[in-house]
């Protein structure tokens, strides 16, 4: 599938805004600041490898060479996208760090 010069910068905005919105969200619930930048890099797994993730459990040789495979085909749209999720969820804990310095005792 070809990617436009269009699509490209929708889906790098649409990923920020995911993961910052999930990122404030679990940092609101659980009182975590930085939860979603940890858990970030098994979600980004998730979504590149097509392994079941119980099958890093049972046949884990495959599935890791599987990933390692699929990581080695990653193209640069690939790159762009996912670190622009990651640099959401990282605002995240950055925005729940200041509006708790500021004083807000929800966040």
């Amino acid at each position: 599938m070809q990617m436009t010069i269009f699509t490209l910068p929708i889906s790098m905005i649409l990923f920020f805004v995911l993961f910052f919105g999930i990122g404030f969200i679990l940092n609101m619930l659980l009182r975590m600041s930085w939860i979603m930048a940890i858990i970030f890099p098994v979600v980004a797994l998730l979504i590149i490898d097509k392994v079941r993730f119980i099958e890093y459990f049972t046949n884990t040789g495959e599935a890791f060479s599987s990933l390692g495979h699929e990581l080695s085909q990653l193209v640069t749209v690939d790159i762009l996208i996912l670190s622009s999720g990651l640099a959401g969820a990282i605002v995240a804990g950055i925005v729940i760090k200041m509006l708790r310095k500021k004083g807000y005792q929800m966040f």
